[in-house]
Parts: C-alpha cells; sequence; structure tokens
C-alpha cells in the first residue's frame, strides 16, 4: 500500500474554490461531500483521528475523482494522488465483506484476464441476441436476483473483433504508431478502435497493436488496490516496450478512450522507481489530439455533415489530459458540421468508471442534468472521448431520445471520410 501523501493534503488552505466544481457537494450541500471535505476526512483517518466506519466510507467512495477541483485549485493540491491513496488507506482497514470479496474477485478474473472478459461476452451477446434478456426484463427477474444495474448498464454487444498485431498504412507509410486498446474498450468499444485504425492507415500511418497489453489499472486504482494497479501499469510498459524510430523517442502510443489515457499519463506518478514509466508517458497521445495535428494527405476529405453534434468533454479529457479542444479541432474538419458544447461540460456525468454501478443514485442524479441539457439542445448526435461516459449518456438517452446515437469522435470522421457503401 502506497503511504498516504501528507505534503499533498497539508496544501489545501481550504479556501473553497473547488466547491462550485466539486459534483457531489453542489448536489448535497455537504461539506464531507466536497474536495476540502473529504481532504480533511482522509487527513484525518491517516492520522488515527477517526476510526473506519461505514458514514466515512460513503463519503470517500462517492468522490466521482473527476478531478475538477485540481483545476481550479490555487495550491495545486493533487487531489487524484490523495483521493487514491485514501482509498488504498481505507481497503486495508475495512471489513472484507462478502460483497467486496466478489467485488475483487470480478477485478482480477475479467479485467485482469482478457479471455476470461472475451469468453463473458460471447455468453452475453448470446443472451441479447437470443431474446432471453428481454424475456428476463419482463419477468422481472434481474431485479430479484439483484443484477437490475448491470443488465441496464449492459450495452448492445458487437460480434468480438479479432485483433491483429499490425494493420498497414494505406500506401506509402509515413510512420509507425502503436495504439492502446485496454480492457472494457476492446470488447465493448470496438467500432471507436477500428475508426481509430481506419484514419490512421489513410492518413499513412501503419497501426500496431501489442497483443500482451491490458488494463490500465484506472478501476484497480479506484478501487483502492494500488499493488494490483501496479502490475498491470508494468505488463504495459512490457508490451509497449519497443525501439522503433528511437531517433524520435520511440512509437507513438495512441490512446481512444480519455479515461485510460489519464491513467497512462501517470504511470511516472505510481511507478517512479521504473525506468521504462517516463519514456512510456512521453509517448502518449490521444487520438483526436493525435490526427488533429498530423499531417493530412493532399485531396483526403471529409463529406459535409450539414448536422448540429453535440460536444461532451469527459473529465479525464479535461482535467488530467487537458485535451479538450481537440476533438473540436479534429471533427472541424467535417464541412457544414456544427459543434455545440453540452452545457456544464464542466461537471462530470456520473460515468466514472464503475461508478454507475456502486453509486447508483448519485450517478443518475448526474446523469439527469446531462439528459436535461441534451433534450433542451436536441442535436443529431453526441460525441464523447470516453466509452465510460459514452455508454453512461447513452444509457440516459435511450430513455427520451433513442435515435440519438453517442459515439466518439473518431468514429464520426471515420464514417464521413469513407466512400459510401
Amino acid at each position: 500500500m502506497e503511504a498516504f501523501p501528507r505534503d499533498q493534503a497539508d496544501r489545501c488552505v481550504l479556501c473553497g474554490l473547488c466547491l462550485p466544481s466539486c459534483p457531489t457537494y453542489l448536489k448535497t450541500g455537504d461539506e464531507n461531500e466536497s474536495p476540502r471535505g473529504r481532504i480533511a476526512l482522509m487527513r484525518a483517518m491517516a492520522g488515527g483521528k477517526i476510526a473506519v466506519s461505514a458514514k466515512l466510507e460513503a463519503h470517500l467512495d462517492r468522490c466521482l475523482a473527476c478531478r475538477a477541483c485540481e483545476r481550479v485549485c490555487p495550491s495545486l493540491v493533487e487531489y487524484g494522488a490523495l483521493i487514491e491513496a485514501g482509498r488504498a488507506l481505507l481497503s486495508s482497514r475495512r471489513p472484507h465483506t462478502r460483497s467486496r470479496l466478489l467485488g475483487g474477485l470480478a477485478l482480477s478474473c475479467l479485467v485482469e484476464r482478457p479471455r476470461m472478459l472475451g469468453a463473458l461476452v460471447r455468453l452475453l451477446r448470446l443472451y441479447q441476441r437470443s431474446g432471453l434478456q428481454r424475456l428476463m426484463r419482463a419477468a422481472g427477474i434481474p431485479a430479484r436476483v439483484g443484477l437490475a444495474k448491470l443488465d441496464s448498464a449492459l450495452p448492445r454487444l458487437a460480434p468480438q473483433e479479432h485483433w491483429r498485431t499490425v494493420y498497414p498504412a494505406h500506401g506509402a507509410t509515413r510512420a509507425q504508431v502503436a495504439l492502446f486498446t485496454g480492457c472494457i474498450g476492446r470488447v465493448a468499444d470496438q467500432e471507436t478502435l477500428r475508426s481509430a485504425i481506419g484514419v490512421l492507415n489513410l492518413l499513412g500511418y501503419e497501426v500496431r497493436v501489442p497483443p500482451a497489453q491490458g488494463c490500465c489499472g484506472a478501476l484497480h486504482l479506484h478501487a483502492g488496490r494500488p499493488g494490483q494497479a501496479h502490475a498491470l501499469m508494468r505488463k504495459n510498459l512490457t508490451a509497449f516496450a519497443d525501439d522503433a524510430e528511437p531517433e524520435n523517442g520511440g512509437t507513438v502510443i495512441v490512446h481512444a478512450a480519455s479515461g485510460c489515457g489519464a491513467t497512462l499519463s501517470e504511470y511516472g506518478r505510481h511507478l517512479p522507481s521504473e525506468a521504462q514509466a517516463g519514456s512510456f508517458t512521453a509517448r502518449l497521445a490521444d487520438i483526436s489530439r493525435f490526427l488533429a495535428q498530423a499531417p493530412w494527405p493532399e485531396g483526403l476529405t471529409a463529406k459535409p455533415l450539414p448536422k448540429t453534434v453535440a460536444v461532451h468533454d469527459p473529465c479525464s479529457l479535461r482535467n488530467v489530459l487537458h485535451d479538450e479542444k481537440w476533438p473540436y479541432a479534429l471533427l472541424a474538419r467535417i464541412p457544414e458540421i456544427r459543434l455545440v458544447p453540452v452545457a456544464e461540460n464542466h461537471l462530470c456525468c456520473g460515468g466514472a468508471g464503475a461508478y454507475p454501478l456502486t453509486q447508483a443514485t448519485m450517478a443518475e442524479d448526474l446523469l439527469a442534468d446531462k439528459i436535461g441539457h441534451l433534450r433542451r439542445l436536441a442535436p443529431d448526435l453526441v460525441v464523447s472521448a470516453n466509452i465510460g461516459c459514452a455508454l453512461h449518456l447513452a444509457k440516459g438517452l435511450a430513455r427520451v431520445r433513442p435515435a440519438i446515437e453517442v459515439i466518439h469522435p473518431v468514429t464520426l470522421l471515420y464514417r464521413q471520410l469513407r466512400p459510401r457503401a
């Protein structure tokens, strides 16, 4: 377990400038649901002044780790590091209940083992396509056995892609890039990954997909399991350890999910003794940023799209990667498109990793705000650069505007670049 960073906690001067940026504080008005309140709780827990209790757990577990507070903090408190360490400390001190043991088992068996995750996805797809899901819902069985949240969060699953290790460029090869696919993304966000590969190939990039890569470690960090997260991080360092183009510092690693990208970008903080961590993070690039800055071949243009597209800014893209402008820049390549930011883009949508499953009430409250903004905006499409946010928003829209699709910016661009079938 990592030591609690008291120096970071002590930097908080209790000014309160973070309060208007904290979604849980805005919803509850409870000081314990604010960044400075949680910092005080974690400092007291680390110092042995308060014991672990259900109330303390609730306050720390309800944090979205959106890190909007970091963006506005005048004292530059690294709240992300604090909440991760606080949850690790909490995890080491709270009792091992059955639900926590099952949660840990699920993380170990599925997220850490791609083959098991793939097998589960194939079974779930059969569950959907056979009509069994519809019958089970009609009979109310998921709710009766306590699986209603999981069943409602399940996206429509596509046939599983067999990812090749190399995707050649179209025409002359400009350079090689590596693609991070992650764990959930490679089974539930395949269109985004295919689109990323497609656009990169059109721009002359050969795309390498290292087969040994896996989960970025974010889910384990959020669950207070840093040891397991670090093991996954080291696995990815090894998977992407190549010496291609050494004169440029190595092959660029692009990622298409900002939640993963945010964690990948901080491998140096989590693994300071790993020599590879620094060079790994230096090679990272969000797909929208990379494509927007890359030189485009002459003659490669997008078909016009005279539609209104609402752009959602994921917290990870905005507050950690600071790349929120690049989806707009990338989609501006599409003629006649009307790009409109979703109102209150600085506030989290509630789709933070496993948050909709572990904190369903707060996640639904935050989602309702976003859906309200989208209903008033009435866009033709919604784009979001993070799979968790996209799935969360799509679930909410399905109840009120099922015709509105939520996709990644690179997917929309690729659709406009490809010739019509």
